[in-house]
This record gives structure tokens, C-alpha cells and sequence, in this order.
């Protein structure tokens, strides 16, 4: 077993609110400097950075993993993580066809860069993508599975999207192994107040900006032998399911 320090949830220049100098090699660069071993890429209803982001993560020798913000219907965000590239980007094509065209305002909501490896502007996206889409909380385990990946509410202790903040409490279907914090010193409030002692507790930065990305703190203990980036991947997913 080794330890590996990781954050779950951080945006890049994609998404309209992150910042124009969190690219790709941007945020693997300061996710090295933090000390952090495996960061998901998890822009706002898109997954169209993750190729440059594992590009980028490659050469600072961090693991990366392809996600998603996905924003349900009733305007919950939810941390969707994929255990291969090739799915996460099946699945963004799939979340395609199930957003609501509304274009983007760059002047108010922020620019939505899709950039290479290097960092070179490779397109923009025209539609606005935090709103929310036509997919319930309840269809986003199912269709989350059928591209074997992962979800689980995000930031569950703020007032902004959580899912307790605009549901009330944390619904018994449908059914998520996993929750994310935002603020990790609220786990045991949390864990007490909503039942959640069988739930795995994930703590993220839901970074939108590289000042916000954190020092390693937060971090799961793996079997990576014989090692490889893409054994931990899957023993990381293992454990999460």
C-alpha cells in the first residue's frame, strides 16, 4: 500500500467561471508544486480539456483522471470521474445532446477554452455550460454506469449547488457510495447530521483558479504493485464503487 495525495475536483480555462491561467499544463504544474499524486480534470458540464490535461499530467508526473461537473436538472452539481480518457469523452458527447443551447456571454460569464497539450487555443465552446442540463439526479448514476464511471454529489457542505442545500437532506435514492466536501473540518458535523457513515467522504478543492488548489492534505491509501499509472487508476476506481 502507498499513500497518494489527491484533489477530485478542479476546473480549467473550460469552464466560463475558472480562470484563463488554469490550462491544462497549468494546473498539472501547480498540482506537482502542492505535492499532490492524482488530480480529475472536472470542468462544468464537459470533458473536452481532458486530452491535454493527461497530456500535460504526463509530463509532471501526475496520474490524471477525466471528469466531469455535471449540473442536473434541478441545478445539483455532480462529481462524474471516469476510469479511461476514452469513456469520460463518450460520455461528454452524451451530456452534449442533453445540455440546453444557450450561448455563452464571454463578457459576463467568462471565456470557455478548449486547448492542446501545450496549451495552444484549439477551439471555444459558443454555449454556456453552467447551466443545467435535461438530466434528473435521478438519471445520473444509471447513465454515469453505462460509460463505467463513477458520481457522487459534489460540495454537499456549501449552499451553492449542493444537493443537501437544494434537496433538504441527502435523498436515500438515488443511492451514491461516495460524497464530496468541500471543507473537510465539516466531516464529522456532516457525517452525524445526514447518516453518512457508510458513504466514503471525498474532500476537494472544486478549484477555479491555481490559488485555490491546495497543499496535499487529502489522500487514499492504494495497492499500486506492480506499479503503474493506470493500476492505481483502477484500484483508486475499485475502491470508490
Amino acid at each position: 500500500m502507498n499513500r497518494y495525495y489527491y484533489d477530485l475536483h478542479i476546473h480549467s480555462c473550460l469552464s466560463p467561471c475558472g480562470d484563463d491561467d488554469n490550462t491544462p499544463n497549468n494546473v498539472a504544474g501547480m498540482a506537482s508544486l502542492c505535492g499532490l499524486n492524482i488530480v480529475a480534470l472536472t470542468d462544468h458540464n464537459t470533458c473536452d480539456n481532458c486530452p491535454a490535461f493527461f497530456e500535460a499530467a504526463r509530463r509532471y508526473g501526475i496520474i490524471p483522471i477525466a471528469g466531469m461537473e455535471l449540473t442536473t436538472s434541478e441545478d445539483i452539481h455532480v462529481v462524474c470521474l471516469f476510469e479511461t480518457l476514452e469513456n469520460a469523452m463518450a460520455f461528454g458527447e452524451k451530456v452534449k445532446t442533453l445540455r440546453i443551447p444557450y450561448k455563452n456571454r464571454p463578457d459576463i460569464f467568462g471565456s470557455q477554452q478548449i486547448l492542446d497539450g501545450q496549451d495552444n487555443v484549439i477551439g471555444e465552446e459558443e454555449n454556456l455550460l453552467i447551466n443545467a442540463t435535461l438530466i434528473s439526479i435521478e438519471e445520473v448514476p444509471a447513465l454515469v454506469r453505462e460509460f463505467d464511471g463513477i458520481c457522487y454529489p459534489a460540495h454537499i457542505d456549501r449552499q451553492s449547488n449542493g444537493i443537501i442545500s437544494i434537496l433538504g437532506t441527502l435523498p436515500d435514492s438515488p443511492q451514491f457510495n461516495c460524497v464530496e466536501l468541500h471543507d473537510g473540518s465539516k466531516r464529522d458535523e456532516y457525517v452525524q447530521k445526514y447518516n453518512l457513515q457508510d458513504k466514503k467522504i471525498i474532500v476537494s478543492s472544486d478549484a477555479h483558479n491555481l490559488c485555490d488548489m491546495r497543499e496535499h492534505e487529502n489522500y487514499f491509501d492504494l495497492d499500486d504493485e506492480p506499479y503503474s499509472s493506470n493500476l492505481v487508476r483502477k484500484k483508486l476506481f475499485e475502491m470508490l464503487r
